[in-house]
């Protein structure tokens, strides 16, 4: 399975959240610690605010931080939330998309159950268990 760069985003500033609990983070920070859009990652804590993982305040002494704790917080749940309209695989969309085996396909169901067992794994762990730790944060400001 294949994470759309929406999702690996939104994990990447989750974990750093993680790392500083408490502490808000403003998305311009985090776009130049990982080198990316700061107007991408905006849309992402955007979603993630309404589904209510992360609290968002302004000013200073603000930016996203988590709303309630990491140990709370299932991945598989963050990857069904920023997967949202992703389908595995086309046929799988609202549509059934352009299959010209529907009915006879013996591989959707395989890959349902694949896809069913992933997010199963996932729901196993949570964000505490794979926060960045703040000796890693601290040690990047100096590389």
């Amino acid at each position: 399975m294949r994470l759309t760069s929406f999702t690996d985003y939104g994990l990447r500033m989750l974990m750093r959240m993680a790392g500083t609990p408490g502490q808000g983070i403003s998305t311009a920070e985090m776009a130049q610690e990982f080198g990316l859009s700061r107007h991408h990652l905006t849309k992402i804590v955007q979603k993630l605010a309404q589904a209510g993982y992360v609290a968002t305040r302004r000013g200073s002494g603000g930016g996203a931080m988590l709303a309630r704790p990491a140990g709370e917080i299932r991945l598989g749940a963050i990857i069904r939330l920023l997967e949202e309209g992703q389908p595995l695989v086309e046929c799988f969309g609202p549509d059934g998309g352009d299959c010209t085996i529907d009915g006879r396909c013996r591989l959707k169901a395989r890959l349902r159950a694949a896809e069913a067992a992933f997010l199963a794994d996932l729901d196993r762990s949570t964000l505490a268990d794979i926060a960045l730790r703040p000796d890693f944060l601290l040690a990047e400001e100096f590389v």
